[in-house]
């Protein structure tokens, strides 16, 4: 029996590597925020919510399986929640059941399997009610096949043999062993039979009066003669032994793969329940087909932001289909990296098949999700800051195929703006010409205008929108750039406005 609830036709790896940019996507996106809203503080559903996000999916029909699981999840929280504490008691109470490290013997083995099985009695039966009294209400693949299975495999009958086997194999009559005599009159083909002995009454355990005239019996003090019986009975229940082992792992192994899965929804849960505290709006995103440059959002919001700060975050309204270049300029502080971080942070919430920060999402799958930051100075560093940046591009380009998503940020503004420009501009080209999409953050306009002078039909301008007297919407609005970065805004806004002497004197 397997939960797929992450995966259709496979279970959940958590041991799977995860890409090798992760650790600077984790840096660069903020992305400790997201993982620790999931969490809500719990170290497990941290490691599972990190796997999660990090691990995209390609394949379309992935996404939209996993995101049919989450509706679900999302419209019986409840349910999903108290299913999750199954698992979770389940696990941890296994935990508790000692298997030492030299419990090698048949009769160890048998002991551990008994009390792990009847510690799983009680989760599976609670797991059971939960699928008879909700099963009707839910609607995904993914459900209905794991509350088809449950009901199939864990019926009636199957308790009722499970305790049976279990009282049974506790041998309160004694083992009754089959043998035959080998080589040597040595004793083999071993095999365990089912009791056929009565419960003596007490008074016959009293006088001894129904006991076989071929019962052997050993003194206690015979430490020799103990250890040939003892050896004897684990070659009889040997083969009962590592069944019943067998059994218990593999019960073991689906309450593992269950926690973890809906551990995965849990953080989804955990999410939800805190932007909706801020009314902050969620959209299911439509995902495309690879190969496209499709992209298009109403409202999508820098998700990290708004987990931060105690207000709602800015939303931004962009139509980006066709363009596999999209150019953000404007002023200082105008919401441009916020905006570039909440792109790159929607396209990993689309294929980990979670919901988006955004009123309506749709955009093609990407091979991959690549960041290329300005770095502060770092007094380790054993070259120049353009080396570095030239150093971590070569890198990336290892990594990335087609299809891939870069999102640069200030980068290569670390030497003058017509070299920073120029090699900015070779990679750029470059990169689109192999089927790279990409979002550039830059402030160095002869890079800019460059682009934009190019004239193709396939790059987005935007602008960090500006109102009157420079003050910061924090939305981005469509046109080219300007030679202008605004910095007078940042010295007005600081320092405070000084008076023009020749306005006071007209006035």
């Amino acid at each position: 029996m397997k939960a797929h609830l992450m995966h259709e036709a496979r279970d959940v790896d958590m041991s799977a590597d995860l890409p090798d940019n992760a650790a600077v996507l984790v840096d660069d996106l903020g992305l400790d925020t997201l993982f620790g809203a999931m969490s809500g503080g719990d170290e497990f559903l941290l490691e599972v919510a990190r796997h999660g996000v990090l691990s995209s999916l390609t394949d379309i029909e992935e996404i939209t399986y996993r995101q049919h699981v989450l509706r679900d999840c999302l419209d019986h929280a409840v349910v999903v929640r108290q299913m999750y504490d199954i698992a979770v008691e389940a696990v941890l109470g296994s935990n508790k059941v000692y298997r030492g490290v030299f419990a090698r013997s048949p009769d160890s083995i048998l002991r551990w399997s008994i009390e792990a099985l009847q510690l799983f009695v009680g989760p599976l039966g609670r797991l059971r009610q939960v699928a008879d009294e909700h099963a009707a209400g839910f609607r995904s693949q993914g459900f209905r096949a794991l509350f088809a299975a449950l009901a199939r495999e864990l019926d009636d009958e199957y308790f009722r043999a499970a305790n049976d086997h279990l009282s049974e194999l506790r041998f309160p009559g004694g083992v009754l062993l089959g043998a035959q005599l080998g080589q040597g009159n040595k004793g083999t083909g071993y095999v365990l039979r089912r009791s056929g002995l009565r419960k003596q009454s007490w008074l016959s355990r009293i006088t001894g009066s129904e006991r076989s005239s071929l019962t052997l019996r050993i003194s206690e003090w015979d430490l020799s003669q103990r250890q040939a019986l003892s050896e004897l009975r684990g070659r009889g229940i040997n083969l009962a032994a590592n069944a019943l082992a067998q059994s218990s792992d593999h019960i073991l192994s689906f309450f593992t793969l269950l926690r973890c899965e809906l551990g995965f929804y849990i953080g989804c849960l955990n999410l939800r329940d805190r932007l909706a505290a801020k009314q902050e709006p969620m959209c299911v995103p439509v995902p495309l087909p690879p190969g496209g440059a499709a992209l298009s959002f109403r409202g999508l919001y820098e998700l990290c932001l708004s987990l931060r700060t105690e207000g709602r975050a800015v939303g931004n309204d962009v139509d980006a289909d066709g363009k596999a270049l999209v150019v953000i300029t404007g002023a200082n502080q105008g919401g441009k990296s916020t905006f570039l971080r909440s792109i790159g942070l929607a396209q990993l919430l689309l294929q980990c098949g979670m919901f988006v920060p955004a009123e309506s999402f749709s955009g093609t799958v990407s091979a991959g999700v690549f960041t290329h930051y300005r770095r502060e100075e770092d007094e380790a560093m054993e070259s120049g800051k353009l080396e570095e940046e030239l150093s971590r591009m070569s890198e990336i380009a290892d990594w990335m195929r087609p299809g891939s998503i870069v999102l640069f940020n200030e980068s290569f503004a670390a030497t003058n703006e017509r070299e920073g420009s120029a090699i900015a501009r070779q990679i750029v080209r470059a990169l689109v010409e192999c089927g790279v999409r990409i979002f550039l953050v830059t402030h160095l306009y002869d890079l800019a205008y460059g682009l934009f002078a190019d004239g193709s039909t396939a790059a987005l301008f935007l602008r960090a929108e500006r109102a009157a007297q420079g003050r910061h919407t924090f939305r981005l609005i469509e046109g080219e750039p300007l030679p202008t970065s605004y910095g007078q805004d940042l010295y007005d806004r600081i320092f405070g406005v000084v008076p023009d002497p020749a306005g006071a004197a007209e006035a």
